[in-house]
């Protein structure tokens, strides 16, 4: 069973916030350092509650909204190239009933009648790593990863070696398609490819470095800065899809995956057309009865719309098409000991609690550790060190524990820390918060090494030739302890080159990388400071927004000022003026997105006189440079559009994605910042109040005129 939703805004703010981080964070052990940390079934929980609490509490919808992300930034050793059309994600269905409602979704947002068939097509989810095969006049030319759905990481000389994937195309094909699909590698290569390098080690006398499960094998081996590595590799390939394509050989989704199968490419056993919903399920029945016979791992069943024009017209909603969906298979469980409860601090010194366990297999992986989120899990669970537990795994990753099985009263509870483990600092619980924190800040050693490695991330300012092992070493010999001193390690170049492993060679091109980084993007800048709360997307917004660094800055002081005019008012409850404040911030910062949350953690760290001399610090050595947002050009682009009324030839969902989508942001009320108002029948008071302000306003037809001029 689900647990409650919060009760007050400030709860549901806090939670939020928790999840956009732990969400962030096993985005990036997954998909870029192919080293994840908890299950695929973990990791749909935090993304499905993210999901009911954005819906229970709409104002509260993070800038960084994990809805908004794909997959994880691209890795450094490989060339990253701009995908020409995104590579999205898929939302989830655990149930039939979460299919229904994915179809009836489709009806809704079509404005279908309730017995319209809506037609489907049914695949396998294949466990494996997302690729983009482009062919050029019929010759494959370049091969992408997903990396972070609009950047992905040039594998095209790796994909060469594996023989699924054709390197010409027939005449019939078009000039331009992207054919997109799945690298993966079967059960059997995969015990054999660890057989082998098991005994490479021994014969070389070294330690075997083995692969955890076939996802990860497939990856790594794609991965591979060497081509000739992944040649070794036995790597197979199923296409699902498309990308960008001057045409398509058919008008349905099931047309054109037939002729992708006729052009040469495997398309995985059990895809089907869909007549009706339950036909559908009963694909996914079929499937999921076949899961364990098959060659190669599978998580559960994609649905995608079959109509091409209905796919069109519903479009994507942040990382995901509304037109498709993955229906995932149940959880598989096995029984461990609980041999140790261990505390990791983290960047912004939250202190997660980590399960070691007595190794077991579950699904085919051995694993020895589990994510016990927080004090609050752990004694839900009523989860002592020495417990029978059970643990759940529905993909290729860690478990997590899901009950316990062992209530030893002899044992004693496990009684989580007062004090941070690694600087002794007091360790307290926010309000409204789970999360317990280290109040140390910048004096944690943890907190410092880890805004550091945070600062030189490929997300951030993606220093080559700087990572975690370099970042600790240099912090403990005193080389480096704040972001500024990276930029200055060139005064320490003599004693830097006598380094163990850091030849001259070495250690000026660490110095010639540092240095390209001098200059970089505002909205990298604002996501290496490592702001709570300030994820990619927000720093993305945030950039967007003031475009300048000095714009920004002038936004801080202004907003700051706002914070200390906000006074209590009289009879006040603290927790209503926290909420009161947090919002009357948020519209000063004046960015889409922007919650109560957010704008307080913002100016927390810009009120604090130490993060200004490391900000100011930082900007003496490099240059944050101004980002402009690029989006379609229409009429309405930058505009504030509102809808209002009955809409005679779409739903409101799809008027307001296709505001989005041409560079218009859409408001639910007419104030005097609107530019413009849809007025359909009925429309009342809104349209009143536009006529009050002189609010442009125009019907259905004229805005389907609008957008058929903007293409």
């Amino acid at each position: 069973m689900s647990a409650p939703l919060p009760a007050t805004d400030t709860e549901a703010a806090a939670e939020l916030a928790r999840l956009a981080e732990q969400i962030a964070y096993h985005n990036a052990r997954y998909h870029t350092d192919d080293a994840p940390e908890i299950s695929d079934a973990d990791f749909d929980a935090l993304r499905s509650r993210n999901t009911a609490l954005e819906a229970a509490f709409p104002q509260l919808v993070r800038a960084d909204s994990p809805a908004l992300q794909v997959g994880a930034a691209p890795a450094a050793h490989l060339a990253k190239v701009a995908h020409a059309r995104a590579m999205t994600s898929l939302d989830n269905a655990f149930t039939d009933e979460d299919v229904a409602e994915f179809v009836a979704r489709v009806r809704r947002f079509l404005a279908l009648p309730d017995d319209a068939p809506v037609e489907l097509t049914a695949e396998p989810k294949i466990d494996g790593l997302s690729c983009s095969l482009r062919y050029e006049q019929r010759r494959l030319v370049q091969a992408l990863t997903r990396g972070d759905g609009q950047v992905g990481e040039d594998v095209t000389a790796n994909v060469a070696h594996i023989p699924d994937i054709p390197q010409t195309l027939p005449a019939d094909a078009p000039d331009i398609f992207e054919v997109r699909g799945e690298v993966y590698m079967a059960k059997a290569d995969f015990a054999g490819l660890n057989a082998r390098l098991l005994a490479e080690a021994e014969a070389a006398g070294k330690e075997a470095r083995q692969f955890a499960n076939p996802r990860n094998a497939a990856a790594g081996s794609l991965r591979q800065k060497d081509a000739a590595v992944t040649a070794t590799r036995p790597l197979r390939f199923f296409a699902w899809g498309w990308g960008e394509t001057s045409a398509l050989p058919g008008e349905t989704q099931s047309a054109n995956v037939e002729a992708i199968r006729g052009w040469g490419f495997p398309i995985a056993s059990g895809f089907a057309h869909a007549a009706t919903t339950d036909a559908a399920l009963a694909v996914y029945r079929a499937i999921e009865h076949q899961r364990a016979d098959l060659p190669f791992d599978i998580d559960g069943v994609v649905y995608k719309l079959d109509r091409l024009d209905w796919q069109a017209r519903l479009g994507t909603v942040g990382r995901t098409p509304r037109w498709a969906i993955a229906h995932k298979f149940p959880a598989e469980r096995a029984e461990t000991t609980l041999t140790a409860i261990d505390i990791q601090v983290g960047r912004t010194g939250a202190l997660t609690p980590v399960a070691r366990l007595a190794p077991v297999t579950v699904g085919g992986v051995v694993v020895t550790n589990a994510t016990l989120h927080n004090a609050d899990e752990i004694e839900r669970l009523g989860a002592r060190v020495g417990d029978r537990v059970v643990l759940q795994r529905a993909g290729d990753v860690i478990p997590q524990i899901v009950e316990v099985l062992t209530r030893d009263e002899e044992r004693p509870a496990f009684a989580f820390p007062t004090a941070c483990p690694e600087c002794g600092s007091l360790a307290e619980r926010g309000e409204g918060e789970v999360v317990v924190r280290c109040t140390g800040g910048l004096i944690c050693p943890a907190q410092r090494v880890e805004r550091l490695i945070h600062f030189v991330s490929r997300h951030a300012y993606d220093i080559s030739g700087l990572g975690l092992v370099r970042i600790e070493d240099f912090f403990r010999d005193g080389l480096i302890g704040s972001p500024a001193d990276i930029f200055r390690l060139h005064e320490h170049r003599a004693s830097l080159v006598t380094r163990e492993r850091m030849s001259e060679l070495v250690v000026d091109k660490l110095l010639a990388a540092i240095d390209l980084r001098r200059q970089i993007g505002l909205d990298r800048f604002l996501f290496a400071l490592g702001i709570r709360h300030v994820g990619e997307i927000t720093a993305r917004d945030l950039a967007r927004r003031y475009v300048s660094m000095a714009a920004f800055s002038d936004m801080i002081e202004r907003v700051l000022a706002v914070r200390a005019a906000t006074v209590p008012a009289l009879g006040e409850t603290d927790a209503k003026f926290v909420v009161r404040r947090g919002r009357a911030l948020a519209d000063a910062i004046e960015t889409a997105g922007i919650g109560p949350e957010v704008a307080d953690a913002l100016l927390e760290f810009f009120a604090e006189p130490h993060n200004r001399d490391v900000v100011e610090s930082l900007l003496r050595e490099v240059t944050p440079t101004d980002v402009v947002h690029q989006t379609r050009e229409s009429p309405v682009s930058g505009k504030i559009v509102v809808f209002t009324g009955s809409l005679e030839t779409m739903s409101r969902d799809e008027a307001k994605a296709q505001a989005e989508a041409l560079g218009a942001r859409v408001a639910g009320s007419v104030s005097a910042k609107t530019d413009l108002v849809v007025a359909g029948p009925g429309a009342g008071s809104k349209l009143k109040k536009a006529a009050d302000l002189k609010v442009r306003v125009i019907d259905e037809a004229g805005w389907a005129e609008i957008v058929a001029a903007a293409g």
